[in-house]
């Protein structure tokens, strides 16, 4: 951990910025979740948060590996930059990594695959989660949620229960006081562990910034077709729908999230480091899940999302 210590080796509150204060807690949340839990699992998306929390994790559990499997829930509709920086990143670490696949769950009737020109994966990967979860025993999923993306984010507590469904009622959150975590579940219940919920995206990526993390080059300006939806621009792929003749203009854009293509949108940006995108970020009237297409499917689009299983 980064911080500036006294001759007796303790760190004091001023010696403490606001990045080592947010990393020390979410070190600790990472701790608290080993020790609490006997089967958990980072849940890895590839984007900026789960791949800081991958960072964060090493450095709690350092010079030891760090005691849980990375999970991934794959669309099969993921940016292929994405599975590439997921396959580097596991090797170079030497994490281990399980995977899940929406496909399986489709087969299987678990899950409808959706249909028409807004059709998405991203919903019923909740389907594949819930079942991950009971297969594997699983009784904690560390994730990279922040209460600043969303409102039904802005709810949860920082251990997030869910029933045997996987469901998440916002009424029966437990209070969290003094940074005491209640970890005890019934069987076949399950926590849902979010050690950045205090972090923003500005926070995020300053301590990229600072740790210099790698992340995928999606992140920064680079050309792509794009196709408008909704007057948001979408990444060409064969998961999107394109009418004929739908014009599908080459534009310097980069990601601000990543998540399945359907429905992660892209920004118009120059912004090619770290530096420029929190520049970006600093003046932006646009929030960071403002480009996920699946977020303004209605008011409480995220929130229906959580009841019924979706991280």
């Amino acid at each position: 951990m980064s911080v500036h210590t006294e001759n007796q080796g303790r760190p004091t509150r001023a010696h403490l910025d606001s990045l080592d204060h947010l990393e020390s807690e979410a070190i600790h949340i990472m701790r608290e979740t080993a020790a609490q839990f006997e089967k958990p699992v980072l849940l890895f998306s590839g984007g900026k948060d789960s791949i800081t929390l991958v960072h964060l994790a090493r450095k709690a559990f350092f010079p030891a590996q760090m005691p849980f499997p990375l999970l991934h829930i794959d669309t099969g509709h993921n940016f292929p930059e994405t599975i590439e920086f997921r396959d580097r990143l596991v090797e170079r670490f030497g994490l281990r990594l399980l995977v899940n696949y929406v496909q399986d769950s489709i087969d299987k009737g678990r899950a409808q695959e959706e249909t028409g020109k807004f059709a998405s994966r991203n919903a019923i990967q909740a389907v594949t989660l819930v079942d991950a979860i009971e297969e594997r025993e699983i009784d904690a999923c560390i994730g990279g949620g922040r209460r600043d993306e969303e409102k039904a984010r802005a709810k949860e507590r920082i251990f997030s229960v869910r029933d045997d469904f996987g469901a998440w009622d916002p009424k029966l959150q437990r209070p969290e006081l003094w940074n005491l975590y209640n970890g005890r579940i019934r069987k076949g219940e399950n926590v849902r562990v979010f050690p950045l919920s205090n972090w923003t995206e500005l926070d995020v990526w300053r301590y990229i910034q600072r740790e210099e993390i790698e992340v995928p080059s999606l992140y920064f300006t680079h050309k792509r077709p794009v196709i408008t939806r909704q007057g948001q621009l979408f990444p060409i792929s064969d998961f999107i729908w394109k009418d004929a003749g739908e014009p599908t203009p080459e534009k310097t854009i980069r990601f601000r999230t990543i998540g399945d293509m359907t429905c992660t949108a892209a920004v118009e940006s120059a912004a090619s480091n770290v530096q420029e995108i929190i520049d970006e970020i600093v003046t932006s009237k646009i929030t960071e899940r403002g480009a996920r297409l699946d977020d303004r499917r209605s008011e409480s689009a995220m929130e229906d999302r959580k009841r019924g299983g979706y991280f």
